[in-house]
């Protein structure tokens, strides 16, 4: 089934079967963005403990790490 004939079917739904898709998509999208988050969370942890990740509150050190 293609993206465009899922688009079909949603239009055809129901109002009421429209909002609990919708309902969903917002759920099942902040479950995606949580996964990240923590993988994201994850690999810092593994950065500090191998002494790749750096800290500092200078701007300018922080705009020269970023550049690296």
């Amino acid at each position: 089934m293609t993206f465009s004939d899922v688009v079909e079917v949603v239009k055809s739904l129901s109002t009421e079967e429209k909002r609990e898709i919708q309902l969903l998509l917002q759920k099942y999208l902040r479950e995606e963005r949580r996964e990240e988050i923590y993988n994201n969370f994850q690999s810092a942890q593994t950065e500090e403990k191998s002494g790749e990740l750096k800290f500092s509150s200078n701007i300018k050190k922080l705009r020269q790490m970023m550049e690296e």
